[in-house]
């Protein structure tokens, strides 16, 4: 059986905003196994919006895959998918994140769903598929389950982070860009599992528009 949670996530600061989904498609193994699917990539790879509109990052996945063997090439515990998003140190052509110190672009975004949620909280939340939900502890974040007080460390390879993530909705200061990556896919073999976000301010008659409707 499969068993699917639908949640209400519409707040008042979303009202007539519009919205994009930032999630990930694929499965797990190498090129081959894949057919007729595709290997492991972010969807959409690349978004180009402005700072009146919305991204929700989340993902989906599983801790248990059936591929008699045959499908599991890639990185961590057979049968299981993992996923995580780091801002690049460097173009898209790299392959390393930043730290969560020197990761700058979450100076420029706050979280809709988590208002008390600072630009760290979110990118630690993102690189450790919430895993740590927050640094410390938010209203909507347990202090328990923050990198500061949990208890279980995440492993190197996200053995124990969550398949599935509901992420943040987010809201851009400024124009800004980001190039990013998943830790644990992008390493494996070829495959590249990166992505790009442009965010360029509206305009005047953008803003205009929308109030209209």
């Amino acid at each position: 059986k499969q068993w699917y949670q639908r949640r209400v996530r519409g707040t008042e600061a979303m009202e007539g905003k519009t919205m994009y989904n930032l999630n990930v498609m694929g499965k797990r193994g190498n090129l081959e196994q894949t057919v007729p699917s595709t290997e492991y990539d972010f969807v959409p790879s690349s978004l180009a919006i402005t700072t009146d509109d919305l991204v929700h990052v989340q993902w989906t996945g599983s801790n248990t895959h059936n591929n008699n063997n045959d499908g599991n090439a890639g990185e961590g515990t057979d049968g299981t998918d993992r996923h995580n998003l780091m801002q690049m140190s460097g173009d898209i052509s790299g392959s390393y994140p930043y730290t969560i110190a020197k990761a700058s672009f979450w100076n420029n975004v706050e979280s809709l769903t988590d208002p008390e949620a600072t630009g760290e909280d979110i990118a630690i939340g993102l690189a450790s598929s919430g895993h740590y939900c927050a640094k410390s502890g938010t209203d909507t974040c347990p202090a328990s389950e923050s990198l500061d007080k949990k208890k279980t460390k995440m492993d190197d390879k996200m053995n124990n982070a969550p398949a599935s993530y509901s992420g943040h909705v987010l809201k851009f200061k400024k124009a800004c860009s980001i190039n990013y990556l998943c830790t644990r896919n992008n390493s494996f073999s070829n495959r590249s599992q990166k992505g790009t976000i442009w965010v360029r301010k509206s305009s005047k008659a953008e803003v205009k528009k929308r109030a209209e409707k």
